[in-house]
């Protein structure tokens, strides 16, 4: 991961060789393109994951890239772009299938997978080795006639009701064995079939044998990078070199590794691991409202069951464990290896980011001293939040706060309004009515709003700063506001405060980076909240019209398909097996789309 000065992703790449790859982008530079001028220019440090193969670097590379949207990365690989292998385990008799869509449908998905072929060999042999039903009816009347797959005996006919469920239930349990990594059986029979055929020198059929032996053993490497369960869990490990301690937090969201963080700890030399990891856990997730399930540790400290007993209460269950086996012992394994990699580096990293914050917190100081709005910051650096507003020709207007203390995100702290008194596109009195809201629920003792800023930096210019102050001098706040302009490039070009006075950010490059950071997050979250809005709202107006259908179809129809455009695609077959639909329903909504084609 490529940084900038304040510590920004700006780039993400993978390699065998780390150095080589890096030595790369520096030799030759007069030589190289445009683009690797700007990165190289750029760059003010770098960061790495050790990953235990290519392929865990490729899923870890494409969840970086789409969490962090370096602009240096031109093409992002959407994990749709990957297959799954689906067992339908919410049908009495589960299918085995493709799949590039992965839905919480009560299903199990296995995956994602590279290689495509290796996926579609291993869909055609378990459903040729098991005879799996493959057509997707759930329900056979009476008179159903078996299809083609039934006569060239791919399929056990499942539909005359020659097969229990009970043991069709065996043979899908095999077949999860297999995909979740005990692939022996499998793999020991297709070996025997393999040398009989040669015997018998049947060497196509041998030959056919090898080929899915070798689909097999592909995809059976354990990806534990991207993770079946699609759990949140966080993995804290303690890390110590010769002057200091360190905590270093491996996150993993919706099943996927997404990031890693360190955390100076303050210690005595004689502090167990286990002490530091108790500690920092309970430290660290108090001050959360969404903890994590599971937090895997290395060793579990001594008082871990009332951790997790604090941690849940009011909440889910909370679980800090060692895994003995499977995916997240393996997990586990591939972060000790690479915080231990790591030690070496993460004390000087540590510095450079106390220098880098020191060095922000003295240029905000100088700036709000020369517009005399001088004072120190509440904390050890500047809490800073920023508003930002959202809408369309002022249909679902929608405000987005930020909060950054120093160059760190605080995410726990970003809040989202939906504008109510304010009807067309007026920014200004948007702006107003957020604020307000915002400083007179802190005024109450609301504790989501009780924290309030050192400065408020708006994403814009006088317009803005002028709304903000109105509503402060309203409420008797004393806070500095200030707004980041952008030139016609829309580039931050200059600080302005509320008397007129601009200060100019080309001779102040931290500063400009800072707030062009500031505004590219306020922004997105805003746009982000306006267009989850907008696009829920314009798809309940076209479910909402269908007859038969109300709110708990469609939303339970919107579950099972994740989209309109899905359900217009689906058959009414497919459509009545959703929760809580039946035939009659499900014919009203094919009808529906029948006579509107368009929606």
């Amino acid at each position: 991961m490529h940084k900038d000065k304040l510590g920004q992703v700006i780039y993400v790449g993978k390699a065998v060789s780390l150095r080589s790859r890096v030595r790369q982008y520096f030799q030759g530079y007069g030589k190289s393109t445009p683009k690797l001028r700007a990165l190289t220019a750029n760059i003010a440090e770098f960061e790495y994951i050790t990953c235990a193969s290519e392929m865990e670097a490729l899923i870890l590379e494409c969840n970086l890239i789409k969490k962090y949207q370096p602009k240096y990365n031109v093409l992002l690989r959407d994990d749709k772009t990957y297959p799954y292998i689906l067992v339908t385990t919410s049908e009495d008799f589960p299918r085995v299938i493709k799949t590039r869509i992965l839905k919480k449908d009560g299903n199990r998905y296995f995956g994602p997978y590279s290689d495509t072929g290796a996926v579609n060999m291993i869909v055609d042999l378990l459903n040729s080795v098991f005879s799996l039903k493959r057509c997707s009816l759930t329900e056979f009347p009476a008179g159903h006639r078996p299809c083609l797959n039934y006569h060239i005996k791919q399929c056990r006919g499942i539909c005359t009701g020659s097969v229990t469920k009970e043991d069709y239930a065996k043979n899908v349990d095999r077949i999860i064995g297999f995909l979740t990594g005990h692939e022996k059986d499998l793999t020991d029979g297709l070996r025997q079939d393999m040398e009989k055929a040669a015997d018998e020198m049947r060497f196509e059929d041998a030959a056919r044998y090898r080929d899915l032996i070798s689909a097999a053993e592909a995809l059976s490497q354990a990806q534990r990078v991207t993770m079946i369960s699609g759990k949140d869990m966080d993995i804290v490990l303690p890390v110590k070199d010769e002057d200091n301690s360190f905590v270093v937090l491996f996150t993993v969201r919706d099943g996927k590794l997404v990031g890693r963080e360190s955390f100076e700890i303050q210690s005595d030399e004689g502090d167990k691991p286990t002490e530091l990891t108790g500690n920092f856990i309970m430290q660290y997730y108090s001050k959360w409202a969404d903890v994590p399930h599971e937090i895997l540790v290395e060793e579990r400290p001594e008082d871990a069951d009332l951790i997790e007993e604090y941690l849940g209460r009011d909440r889910h269950k909370v679980r800090i464990f060692v895994p003995e086996r499977g995916d997240k012992r393996a997990l586990l394994k591939m972060a000790q290896k690479d915080a231990a990699q790591m030690a070496g580096t993460i004390a000087a990293k540590a510095r450079g980011q106390r220098e880098k914050q020191q060095g922000l917190k003295e240029e905000i100081s100088r700036v709000l001293e020369e517009a005399g709005e001088a004072r120190e910051p509440a904390g050890e650096n500047y809490r800073v939040e920023s508003y930002d507003i959202s809408n369309t020709n002022g249909v679902d207007s929608v405000g987005a706060m930020v909060v950054f203390e120093g160059t760190s995100r605080i995410r726990k702290y970003y809040r989202r309004f939906k504008i109510k008194t304010v009807e067309g596109p007026d920014d200004y009195g948007s702006l107003r009515e957020m604020l307000s809201r915002r400083f007179i629920r802190a005024a109450k003792g609301d504790p989501a709003f009780a924290v309030l800023p050192d400065c408020i930096f708006m994403d814009g210019g006088l317009g803005q700063v002028t709304s903000a102050k109105q509503v402060l001098d309203e409420l008797n706040l004393d806070i500095p506001v200030v707004g980041m302009a952008k030139d016609d490039s829309h580039r931050t070009r200059a600080l302005v405060f509320a008397d007129g006075r601009e200060v100019d950010l080309k001779e102040r490059p931290l500063l400009f980076r800072y707030c062009g950071t500031i505004q590219e997050e306020v922004h997105r979250f805003a746009i982000e909240y306006h267009h989850s809005l907008h696009g829920r709202n314009a798809i309940s107006s076209v479910l909402d019209e269908i007859p038969g259908i109300g709110p708990r179809r469609r939303n339970s129809l919107l579950a099972a398909f994740g989209s309109v455009d899905a359900i217009k695609a689906a058959s009414a077959e497919e459509l009545a097996a959703a929760p809580g639909m039946d035939r009659r329903a499900a014919e009203s909504v094919k009808q529906f789309f029948v006579a509107k084609p368009s929606e």
